[in-house]
């Protein structure tokens, strides 16, 4: 009901999703999503929609409404993944080492949709967009306060796969640059030139939950593995911090993008 509301207005006010989104500070992917009542508008969200929609009220009036439907909303993620998608939601640091694709948090819907459409064994429809739909619901970390310490060192070759054909690769690159600029997150690439590597052991995620100490995930062809003993999560983290010394800064980071981006 909100997304309807939403999209009325933004049309009755002569705006693009992008050039709202641009108003709102958010993603034109992020509007669609809403408005499509696939992610849930945030009341923050609400509260600064309401004066540039000219909707005198009505959007910051469904708030308690909103937040009473996302205390009441279950979890959507597939059983295996619960534990680590509850602790993402809360975790005060995030860090992820990627190597074959671009992770869930940064993905855009039309990305999100191109991976889940090719996957094996096939999907049904219905399944691929509760699945793009809950990626997205993840993406929300994002817009917590106090927000997340986030970084992320990603491999060349995720810059170099065009999943979904050049315009949907475009876009995807484009987000990454999108989130880059946030002031918690820092994106830094990996470049495929390098001549040494600290971890070929594939990708893990880092976490540093509320309240306690860090640990370290892993997901191998749908199998996950939690790490909590002390030593090991301390072994994951060292050559974490061995890759992003020896990645490409935040700022060289942006410029190959770009440059990717350029030649598309």
């Amino acid at each position: 009901m909100v997304g309807k509301q939403l999209k009325l207005l933004r049309e009755r006010a002569g705006l693009s999703q992008s050039e709202f989104g641009r108003l709102v500070r958010y993603g034109s992917d992020h509007i669609s999503a809403m408005e499509r009542g696939v992610r849930t508008p945030r009341p923050d969200f609400l509260v600064k929609a309401d004066p540039i929609l000219n909707a005198d009220g009505m959007l910051i009036a469904v708030i308690p409404d909103v937040e009473d439907a996302m205390r009441r909303a279950r979890t959507r993620h597939p059983e295996w993944y619960r534990g680590q998608a509850e602790m993402e939601k809360e975790a005060v640091e995030l860090h992820f080492y990627a190597t074959h694709a671009v992770p869930g948090l940064l993905q855009t819907e039309a990305h999100a949709r191109a991976v889940f459409a090719k996957y094996r064994p096939f999907l049904s429809e219905e399944t691929i967009e509760k699945r793009v739909a809950d990626r997205l619901s993840r993406q929300q970390v994002f817009e917590h306060w106090p927000a997340p310490i986030v970084s992320y060192v990603l491999e060349e070759a995720i810059l170099d796969r065009p999943l979904g054909g050049p315009r949907v690769h475009a876009d995807q690159l484009r987000r990454l640059l999108t989130v880059g600029d946030r002031q918690n997150v820092e994106i830094q690439v990996m470049p495929s030139r390098m001549e040494e590597h600290p971890n070929l052991d594939g990708a893990f995620n880092l976490l540093v939950p509320k309240g306690h100490e860090q640990v370290a995930y892993l997901e191998v062809q749908c199998h996950p593995q939690l790490i909590i003993h002390r030593e090991d999560v301390r072994e994951i983290a060292d050559r974490y911090g061995i890759m992003r010394a020896m990645a490409l800064t935040p700022e060289k980071t942006r410029a190959l993008i770009a440059e990717k981006m350029g030649k598309l």
